[in-house]
């Protein structure tokens, strides 16, 4: 299941995992979607690797800011995902 986050000025919506532990490590996913006229851009990270596993739809620096987003958000994002 995924819970909302955030909603960014463009209507990127932004939600998040629960704390997933698999081998040890303690990991969150978080979703980014903007609708579109034919559907949704979409983009998936998954921490704490910062690992994109899913690029559609964004322009490479977009990708760079949601990157830099959850970087200065991560501890929120674990904290609300343990909750």
């Amino acid at each position: 299941m995924m819970y909302p986050y955030l909603t960014l000025s463009d209507e990127t919506e932004i939600v998040h995992s629960q704390i997933i532990e698999e081998n040890g490590i303690e990991k969150v996913i978080v979703n980014f979607e903007r609708p579109t006229e034919n559907g949704f851009d979409s983009a998936r990270c998954v921490l704490p690797t910062y690992h994109w596993i899913v690029k559609e739809g964004f322009e490479e620096e977009e990708i760079i800011f949601f990157e830099k987003l959850l970087k200065a958000n991560a501890h929120l994002l674990y904290k609300y995902a343990e909750n």
